[in-house]
């Protein structure tokens, strides 16, 4: 299993508002939003400038960095993915996660596709429920520099947010060339539309940073560590995976996972600013 997160045609950047600025919602930006920002876009800078000074060297699905086309073997890779849990007794709880997960290669290329959902319930009350649908794309300038562009739809009933939408494009860096080990970076501007619960909607501009690391410490068992970031004038959204697969033969691998997503400004009705996910899920490799 291999990992699979614009530019101004797709709306301009928006810059920090000032601190009495209020949006669709009514809730003012926190203050230290324009902090994070200009924050974000600093390390950003720092990013492009370690990986500019480390060219010389050999060598953040959903949530997030791509599959490398010049490590294809295979002009397509695709896995599948089914976890189950049921507790009964003197209490119940209950949960599910599916998704797949396609990429396909052609030289300079890669393209791929991911769709998700998770559920839970304790007592007979949903407690989580979450759906995902995404595309990305990959384009190999050299060795170690890309560009990539990502749509992203999501739906979390308990997140304040009636749907997310979102589009992004920019610069990639591959740091690290594996096996072992991979490692790659990527930074752009994007738009995200936020649909609320109440029917209210907002455009927002955003910088997105994604991070992806992979390290296969033997021939079955791989660790791997996705992470994204979209900074905006509206909030700060961050997503994390933390995931160990064991392959047991050709098709079939166990997947332990952990999972964050954390809002720092949620809009009201959401549950809290950040949820977790521990997962176990058989994973088939198509």
């Amino acid at each position: 299993m291999k990992s699979a997160d614009v530019n101004s045609t797709y709306g301009a950047f928006r810059l920090p508002q000032e601190a009495d600025s209020v949006n669709h919602q009514g809730r003012k930006p926190a203050q230290g939003h324009s902090r994070r920002l200009r924050v974000l876009m600093a390390a950003s800078l720092g990013i492009a400038g370690l990986t500019c000074a480390s060219m010389a060297q050999a060598q953040l699905e959903d949530f997030e960095v791509m599959d490398n086309p010049a490590q294809a073997e295979k002009p397509f890779e695709g896995t599948a993915e089914l976890g189950y849990n049921k507790i009964s007794g003197n209490s119940s709880s209950e949960s599910l996660r599916a998704g797949v997960d396609m990429t396909w290669f052609r030289q300079a290329w890669s393209y791929s596709f991911k769709a998700a959902t998770k559920s839970a319930s304790d007592n007979d009350e949903t407690s989580a429920e979450e759906y995902l649908v995404a595309g990305r794309t990959r384009y190999n300038l050299s060795t170690y520099n890309y560009l990539f562009g990502l749509a992203r739809w999501d739906k979390d009933r308990f997140s304040g947010y009636d749907s997310q939408s979102t589009l992004a494009g920019g610069y990639g860096r591959q740091l690290l060339i594996g096996p072992p080990q991979s490692l790659a970076v990527e930074i752009g501007p994007g738009v995200r539309h936020d649909e609320y619960e109440d029917g209210g909607h907002d455009d927002v501009g955003l910088l997105y940073a994604g991070l992806d690391y992979d390290w296969q410490f033997s021939e079955t068992s791989k660790l791997s560590q996705s992470l994204a970031a979209e900074a905006s004038d509206e909030n700060l959204i961050g997503r994390s995976e933390t995931a160990l697969t064991v392959a047991m033969n050709d098709a079939l691998a166990l997947k332990v996972s952990y999972e964050v997503e954390f809002n720092d400004s949620p809009p009201p009705g959401a549950s809290s600013q950040t949820d977790t996910a521990t997962g176990v899920s058989l994973v088939y490799n198509m």
